[in-house]
């Protein structure tokens, strides 16, 4: 994706950090695993993929594999990964295939988005948690809310309140910040009012399984 208020250009954009190989990927796991983590997240890993599945047949941790995507995903992809992960947190990003090509280049995300959630919810199932409410399966769909686009947020949370099993994780962290100078709407935080439309809306739909999270969380 090439979202426009996008917060880590350095990593997506520059070409920051270095390679690894499914076997040293294995070797970080393990070096993880014995520091005490709670999982393995793996952060934007569509274009690592196939690494990522040759890795976890060398060797799948005790802990929860997380796949922690933008949610732009293709089928083969996901089925090429069934069984290896454990969380799925996607984001669904925009229903309005408009709004994605102004804001991510993706006029087609929901077209792949859609499917790819329904696909992660079929492998996981519902959501379970241990004794201390850490998560060890499920898929959690994020939304981050933006700023004038508050009416695409509710259309998200329509289209999440057809799905079982999944849990919401609402975001209200947004940030201005990127390449932002072709959309004014973006050039400022969220208000309070915009919050709780959104807040009060997922509430209303009955989506209670979940997190949201504080506006103060932006800045």
């Amino acid at each position: 994706l090439g979202c426009v208020f996008c917060q880590n250009r350095e990593i997506s954009h520059q070409k920051f950090g270095k390679n690894v190989t499914p076997e040293r990927l294995v070797e970080i796991i393990k070096e993880l695993e014995r520091a005490g983590a709670h999982n393995i997240n793996l952060v934007n890993p569509t274009h690592y993929a196939l690494s990522i599945c040759k890795a976890l047949k060398l060797y799948k941790p005790s802990i929860p594999v997380l796949y922690n995507s933008g949610g732009y995903e293709r089928i083969e992809t996901l089925k090429m990964l069934d069984g290896l992960i454990d969380i799925y947190l996607p984001d669904c990003k925009y229903v309005d295939s408009a709004l994605s090509a102004s804001l991510s280049g993706a006029e087609d995300y929901f077209k792949f988005n859609k499917p790819a959630i329904q696909e992660m919810v079929r492998q996981t199932g519902p959501v379970v948690l241990d004794a201390d409410g850490i998560a060890q399966k499920g898929t959690i769909v994020r939304h981050l809310v933006l700023p004038g686009h508050t009416a695409n947020s509710l259309r998200v949370l329509d289209w999440l309140s057809t799905l079982p099993d999944i849990w919401v994780s609402l975001m209200f962290q947004y940030t201005p910040c990127g390449d932002i100078s072709s959309h004014k709407e973006l050039q400022r935080s969220l208000t309070r009012r915009e919050c709780d439309k959104v807040w009060q809306y997922m509430n209303d739909l009955g989506l209670t399984n979940g997190y949201v999270q504080d506006r103060k969380s932006s800045g």
